[in-house]
């Protein structure tokens, strides 16, 4: 907790549903590290058997009775549901067993509300609470309709419940004010990388699987990585070299979960947005994950909702150490294209092999051709010589030099540019009398 008050984790119940259909279905696993994570004193998990949601109590009347007779037995102060409640059923749960109930959007913002550090994490995690609040202010009294007093506020005034909604009102206009800020400065910056032609890779992948360690290995950046979900919260941006690239900024982003709330992502969209303008997503999977293929389909879902699904992806897959004879490795696609690399950040096994094919990746267009440079060109071929880009140099009868020249054709560009000279002029006046 970040308080710095005393803490005494609540006793707490989790009740999972396991009749919803396969496709809307939690994992209990998960659901019990989400728990875990957020600090609960876990006594026990009940499983129900509930094929058709109920109104009332999403759960029917006699498992409700069960519940209140085991919260009062076991002295329990919370109990927490692995589906969305409505507003009205978290009510009639919490009448019936009498402590508080929450539902799995609240657990997550809770977890939300202890990881986030940063100013603009904040804003993010009180945003999406006051959102999900907003929908359920009638629980909080039991006498919303009294009448403020009061100077001025006698008589027919306002309820309390207008006044606490019109408050949150106020209130989320204000964070969205300033969100909106600070997204324009994260456009401004990313405006700004892309007028010095910096590649962008972004760390993106299924909570937990260890976008964060990977991060650390490859910038030594000492982001906080711990095994639990939702360890980052906050955006991390870094500086990286590359061989064949040259600089490039990683971003740690937000891990995703299975059925992420959609407050949530939009809460923090313009955190993703960091993803969804990437030239390269590096889609960290856990590779010992028993629901691995679903992890990565809940991945792909949310990158599409936030615009990024047509961005270029390698998968990374993660914790090999975890899985028995398989050493890090790179696969590629037909044309010879890196499309996965097995490795462990743990172990640092394997780091190598991804900055290479990471390369490969950002330098699929390179400019290869043999150059003709006059003498009064001896700036640029100073330049091509500094960037790596000379695979062999002669000279002519006439004293011209002859380059044969590899290079990003991003890095050209840059280069270029220095020089004041166009792409297609350069090509015309020295490219044209190549042999």
């Amino acid at each position: 907790m970040n308080s710095g008050q005393e803490y005494t984790a609540e006793r707490t119940l989790l009740v999972h549903l396991d009749g919803v259909r396969p496709d809307e279905r939690e994992d209990p696993a998960e659901f019990m590290e989400l728990a875990l994570s957020a600090g609960a004193n876990v006594a026990g998990m009940v499983r129900v058997s509930r094929h058709q949601p109920a109104a009332r109590f999403l759960i029917g009347a006699g498992k409700v009775e069960e519940l209140a007779q085991q919260v009062r037995e076991q002295a329990l102060e919370l109990v927490i549901f692995n589906q969305n409640l409505t507003p009205s059923q978290e009510r009639n749960l919490e009448r019936a067993l009498e402590c508080r109930v929450l539902d799995r959007v609240g657990l997550i913002l809770d977890i939300f509300a202890q990881r986030a550090y940063t100013y603009e994490g904040k804003l993010q995690v009180e945003l999406a609470q006051l959102e999900h609040i907003s929908t359920r202010l009638v629980r909080s009294r039991t006498d919303l309709s009294r009448q403020q007093g009061g100077i001025g506020l006698r008589g027919p005034g306002e309820t309390q419940l207008e006044s606490d909604r019109r408050q949150l009102r106020v209130r989320m206009r204000q964070i969205r004010e300033r969100l909106e800020k600070v997204r324009n400065q994260r456009e401004l910056a990313r405006r700004s990388r892309r007028r010095a032609e910096i590649p962008a890779v972004s760390l993106v992948g299924y909570t937990n699987a260890g976008k964060s360690t990977l991060f650390n290995r490859l910038t030594e950046a000492g982001v906080y990585a711990a095994d639990q979900l939702f360890a980052t919260l906050d955006p991390t941006v870094r500086r990286l070299e590359l061989d064949n690239v040259g600089p490039v900024t990683l971003v740690d982003t937000v891990g995703f979960i299975r059925f992420l709330p959609h407050k949530l992502v939009e809460a923090f969209r313009a955190t993703l947005e960091e993803s969804a303008s990437a030239d390269l997503l590096l889609h960290v999977i856990d590779a010992a994950a028993d629901q691995r293929d679903e992890q990565v389909e809940q991945v792909q879902r949310v990158l599409a909702e936030i615009g990024a699904g047509d961005v270029q992806v390698l998968e990374v897959y993660n914790k090999i150490d975890l899985l028995d004879s398989v050493q890090p490795h790179i696969q590629r696609s037909a044309e010879g294209i890196p499309v996965r690399v097995w490795l462990s950040a743990q172990q640092a096994a394997g780091l190598e092999l991804l900055l290479e094919a990471v390369s490969e990746c950002l330098v699929r267009e390179l400019f290869q051709a043999r150059l003709c440079l006059p003498p009064q060109m001896a700036r640029l071929r100073a330049l091509l010589f500094e960037a790596d880009a000379v695979r062999g140099e002669e000279h002519d009868g006439q004293g011209d030099t002859l380059l044969d020249v590899s290079l990003p054709l991003v890095e050209l560009h840059r280069l270029l540019s220095r020089e004041g000279l166009e792409f297609d002029e350069f090509v015309q006046r020295f490219a044209d009398k190549a042999d």
